[in-house]
């Protein structure tokens, strides 16, 4: 498995050294920054599969540096670590995308065990969303697509056509079944729009080969494997 990935923002530079020495002598990969504007640039550079977040710096808080990589819709944990304690800010750190909070000051132990087990949480996460294809691997969360290191990124619309012909696979699934279901209205301005995202979702598909969307003629489409 290869190594996963932990950012530290904290605007502390002692802590922030403490952190990133444990962490690597744990055998993660580890980014620094310090403040929310370069742990922002960071993060977009880079593929971090957990953020600890300290909550009070300089140029951008923790919590909108939260929102803000919560926008990219990377599968990315979040731990807020942060000498504010009232019920006020872990409630808000909890709706700026965190998904732990822990209080200054900390044990390191502790903050481990929190860390391990949002990893834990995260590699279940990862094996029930992916699934194959021929010889893809598709994500139904990150909406990507993947054929070795060759990777496709799917829109949201796309995503969700894929992912219905993946749950009917060898079977055609309607025109009808997928306007309602992922645009809520069978309409022909909507088959239109859908005929273009599956367009799209062909031209990625055939870079990677081994997968096609056959059309039946009248009636829908069909996921199968070329070969």
């Amino acid at each position: 498995m290869a190594k996963r990935s932990i950012m530290v923002v904290e605007d502390d530079a002692t802590l922030r050294r403490i952190l990133r020495d444990v962490f690597t002598i744990k055998g993660y990969e580890v980014l620094v920054a310090s403040d929310g504007e370069e742990g922002c640039r960071l993060f977009s550079e880079h593929d971090v599969d957990l953020v600890i977040a300290d909550v009070m710096m300089p140029r951008m808080d923790g919590f909108e540096m939260v929102r803000r990589m919560r926008e990219s819709g990377a599968n990315t944990q979040f731990i807020f670590l942060s000498a504010l304690d009232s019920a006020e800010d872990v409630v808000e750190g909890f709706r700026s995308g965190g998904h732990d909070y822990l209080r200054k000051p900390f044990d390191i132990s502790e903050l481990m065990v929190r860390v391990e087990s949002l990893l834990c949480r995260l590699e279940v996460r990862i094996q029930h969303s992916e699934h194959r294809i021929g010889e893809c691997l598709f994500d139904t969360e990150t909406g990507e697509l993947r054929k070795g290191d060759r990777v496709e990124h799917l829109s949201s619309r796309e995503a969700q056509i894929l992912r219905m012909l993946l749950d009917n696979r060898g079977e055609v699934v309607t025109y009808e079944q997928l306007l309602l279901e992922i645009w809520g209205d069978d309409s022909y301005y909507n088959l239109r729009s859908m005929n273009v995202f599956v367009s799209h979702l062909r031209t990625k598909l055939a870079r990677l080969g081994s997968v096609q969307i056959a059309s039946v003629r009248g009636v829908g489409y069909k996921l199968g494997c070329k070969g």
